[in-house]
């Protein structure tokens, strides 16, 4: 018999079944995130599923952080529900203004190595940057984890991403996961793992590896999953008291692919609207006319992202006229390193709009919304057509300092060229 990827193993252990690619195990789970987009649907399905108590309050999360602040009396309504249900339930519930549910759940040290979280959320395959067995699911199945503290799983097959080389000044890893895009398209990974590996992965600090377990799912991925190692011994140290074993893939697992990216010749990248897998090298897209720039979201608002913004956005003396620049901190930790350091002072000194934390104009639910016809470049991770909550509206997506660059000369631009 072979051996096992990183995902086959932890899907072992929890099913406590010889899990291979292709099986379908139930599983139990250590963690499972809800918020103000999937919840209310949840509870309908709970009270139709016969539900009056959680099989484990201590594993249920809740965040509000999709309506932030609410949008409307409907919107406020949720999130009143929520807070009752929390209350007679005692499950834990992230506030308005606290941050981003998949932000919160990694700083909170509540996924870790060898862990099967899951979030009734698309973006919870983030989580998978600390050795977690993390994937998004539906309000039906969140319901059901609620009650009875499993779900049932297909075992997905793995790509293993090899990563060698070291990424040059002026690229980051939102390239890597752009380039990344670009090489498997919207569905090359449907319903498999990305296993990262190789000796480019152990340059990326965990809050880069966060980027790119993000990322995953616009390329259809089930999930994303990073070895441990020192550093994510380091980030987890002081945020969580769970016990937990770095779980490693065996020399001889089986994978239905490999791709290999060379960080040494990887440059920026950007995608175009409105797909996430329509991505270019940034200089064919230089010159193109930008109006917004949104820092922020589960995929660039960690205080890394901003702390790249700034540099490029002092070094090119400022914001261009006529450009709007939305800040949104991932977090309230976040926004508070940011005060601290001298960051949030910057931004506000150039201008920029700060929004509380939380997913911000991301989805187009809550925060500033994009005016007729303005192309945005952004940190997300997403760029549909409407994402943001104008359907006329053009979204561009890539890294911190190249948005930064765009805010600086009013279009698409090269943060190397503006970088002393």
């Amino acid at each position: 018999m072979t051996g096992k990827t990183i995902s086959e193993k932890i899907l072992s252990a929890k099913s406590g079944q010889d899990a291979r690619a292709g099986d379908l195990v139930v599983c139990a789970v250590d963690c499972a995130l809800g918020t103000d987009g999937s919840v209310p649907m949840a509870l309908d399905y709970f009270e139709q599923m016969g539900g009056e108590r959680l099989h484990d309050a201590g594993r249920i999360v809740f965040a509000l952080d999709h309506y932030v602040p609410p949008s409307s009396p409907k919107t406020a309504g949720l999130h009143q529900r929520m807070r009752a249900f929390a209350a007679l339930h005692g499950v834990a519930l992230h506030e308005t203004g606290e941050g981003i549910g998949h932000q919160l759940i990694v700083e909170t040290g509540r996924a870790v190595p060898g862990s099967l979280v899951v979030g009734a959320d698309s973006h919870a395959v983030t989580y998978g940057a600390l050795n977690s067995f993390a994937t998004g699911i539906g309000s039906s199945d969140l319901a059901a984890v609620m009650i009875t503290g499993q779900i049932w799983l297909r075992v997905p097959h793995s790509i293993r991403v090899t990563l060698t080389g070291r990424l040059h000044s002026g690229v980051y890893p939102k390239d890597i996961a752009l380039a990344l895009a670009e090489r498997l398209g919207a569905d090359g990974a449907a319903y498999q793992a990305l296993e990262f590996a190789g000796p480019g992965l152990r340059h990326l600090e965990l809050e880069d590896r966060l980027v790119l377990s993000n990322l995953v799912v616009e390329m259809g991925a089930k999930n994303g999953i990073c070895p441990a190692d020192a550093r994510t011994e380091a980030y987890l140290a002081g945020r969580t008291r769970q016990n937990f074993t770095a779980v490693d893939a065996d020399q001889d697992a089986v994978y239905s692919r490999e791709v290999v990216l060379d960080l040494d010749e990887l440059t920026p990248r950007v995608a175009l609207p409105h797909q996430v897998d329509r991505v270019v090298a940034l200089h064919d897209a230089v010159g193109t006319p930008v109006q917004m720039v949104h820092l922020g979201t589960c995929t660039g608002g960690r205080l890394r992202d901003f702390h790249q913004a700034r540099d490029v956005l002092k070094a090119g003396g400022g914001v261009a006229p006529g450009v709007l620049l939305v800040v949104t901190p991932a977090s309230r930790a976040v926004h508070e390193a940011m005060a601290a350091d001298g960051t949030l002072a910057d931004f506000i000194a150039l201008g920029a709009t700060i929004v509380p934390p939380g997913c911000g104009a991301c989805c187009g639910t809550c925060g500033v919304i994009p005016g007729d016809g303005v192309n945005v470049i952004s940190t997300a991770n997403r760029n549909f057509l409407g994402r943001m909550g104008n359907a006329t509206a053009s979204i561009f997506l890539a890294s911190p300092a190249s948005c930064a660059a765009a805010a600086v000369r009013g279009a698409i631009a090269d943060p190397r060229e503006i970088l002393p």
